[in-house]
């Protein structure tokens, strides 16, 4: 016979999933009601309203894809992507890959902007090459975890709209973090997800796009087959389940029936976007902000070093180089073993070579951030890394007592 579950506690420091809210998972307890139940559908229209804020819209259109944040993603790109269509994805970290891939799949014909890993781009390199591609898409992400850099992008948004250029946003690892300008820096579609600063669970992804978007949206509308066979499309999106011109309909006054909803995890959404507006967005900001001082602090006083431009590090993840000599993945197991520590390596070329500290929604909590970097300490010391013992934690307390 197969047991009960038992799942271990754990302060999780990673870039995601981060601790998943309390509020937020008792709301996922309640009871399940039907997809098109009105009470229902008025907590949909509430979220939609809510993901907005964060996102810093006036966008009409905002709702959830089903999936996680790479569903979003795919959703976004394949909505404007027709075969042959070019796409200029410049590159600072690991997920601007992704992009690529999901575009790749999509058949455009991808021009790819590459430089080291360890800063974002300077805004007018990034122009540059949009005026020697001209391509139909930009598509950039607004926070790289695998590196902790963040891309400024007003100017690059200002330029492809000055140019009827579509600018594509992964702004998973900054939403409800950092303050974000959807409208002011000039981006069509953003993408953002539920397991990182919303903190809920891994399994929705937040969607947002204007005007000009729904306008290519309309045009390749098609309603499923079992639905209507009146309302068919040469020019259809390649994707069902990722349409956005249908989910749209879904989460509109039409409500199509399109697919059955994740209502449990709507309710987790709801709740944990509610959480962070009742806070305060500007407090939020602040508290992510103050947390990651206090890690950036700790880490320095430790004696460690930093992956990347600091200027440019966002306050969510902090790279963190792992000392000579030291085995990463030995530390991050004695972390989570002895100290119920949870945080992560990196991939590609950083992978052995860098530590990430995630700094995200619920997870960014200053008794989080003591117990990270005391755990840190403490196996760093266990495994004789040469580092200024006791001085961590004491300087994260200066920054919390200012």
């Amino acid at each position: 016979m197969f047991s009960e579950i038992s799942v271990p506690s754990r302060t999780i420091m990673t870039p995601g999933p981060v601790e998943a809210h309390p509020v937020a998972l008792r709301a996922m307890s309640a009871s399940i009601l039907g997809q098109f139940d009105p009470a229902f559908l008025q907590i949909m229209d509430e979220v939609k309203e809510m993901i907005k804020i964060p996102f810093g819209t006036k966008n009409e259109q905002a709702f959830a894809v089903d999936g996680t944040s790479r569903s979003g993603l795919e959703a976004a790109l394949i909505a404007l992507i027709e075969p042959g269509d070019k796409v200029l994805i410049p590159v600072y970290g690991r997920f601007a890959y992704l992009l690529g891939e999901i575009c790749e799949r999509a058949k455009a014909e991808i021009h790819y902007l590459e430089k080291e890993w360890d800063a974002p781009f300077e805004q007018e390199t990034v122009i540059e090459e949009i005026k020697k591609v001209q391509p139909k898409i930009v598509a950039m992400v607004h926070g790289e975890t695998a590196n902790g850099q963040m891309q400024s992008m007003e100017k690059i948004g200002q330029h492809c709209k000055e140019n009827d250029i579509f600018f594509v946003v992964d702004m998973v690892a900054t939403y409800g973090g950092v303050p974000l300008e959807v409208d002011a820096w000039g981006v069509d579609i953003a993408i953002a997800g539920t397991q990182k600063c919303v903190s809920v669970p891994s399994g929705l992804s937040l969607i947002t796009y204007n005007d000009r978007v729904e306008k290519v949206l309309t045009s390749r509308y098609q309603k499923e087959l079992g639905l209507s066979k009146d309302i068919r499309n040469k020019n259809h999106i390649s994707s069902n389940y990722l349409d956005l011109s249908q989910l749209q309909r879904y989460w509109s006054e039409e409500r199509i029936n399109h697919h059955t909803e994740a209502t449990s995890m709507i309710y987790g959404l709801h709740e944990g976007l509610r959480m962070m507006i009742k806070e305060g967005m500007e407090n939020v900001y602040a508290r992510h902000a103050q947390n990651d001082q206090a890690i950036v602090a700790g880490i320095k006083a430790m004696g460690l070093g930093f992956y990347g431009d600091l200027a440019t590090k966002m306050p969510t993840v902090t790279p963190i180089m792992i000392p000579e000599g030291i085995a990463g993945e030995q530390v991050r197991a004695l972390m989570l073993d002895e100290f119920g520590v949870e945080i992560a390596s990196s991939f590609g070329a950083l992978q052995g070579k860098v530590w990430r500290i995630g700094n995200m929604g619920y997870s960014s909590r200053k008794s989080n951030v003591l117990h990270v970097l005391s755990a840190l300490e403490g196996a760093l010391n266990y495994y004789g890394a040469d580092i200024a013992k006791g001085e961590a934690v004491k300087a994260a307390l200066t920054i919390y007592k200012k």
